[in-house]
């Protein structure tokens, strides 16, 4: 098996669709969960500090 045009046919069935709660393509089918807001796994909106990049501070 090659990976390039014909595994390319292969890709047809949807692993992510739209999220009910923040509307990213992030809801995953089979795990019942969004990666982006965790909706489905927890209550509380899903968030981390290494998702944003922090501003540049001065040295000198």
């Amino acid at each position: 098996m090659s990976k390039g045009t014909p595994s390319m046919g292969k890709r047809s069935g949807k692993t992510h669709i739209a999220c009910r709660r923040c509307g990213s393509i992030s809801f995953h089918l089979r795990h019942r969960t969004c990666s982006a807001c965790g909706f489905g796994k927890s209550t509380r909106i899903r968030n981390y500090k290494w998702v944003t990049k922090r501003p540049k501070i001065p040295t000198h």
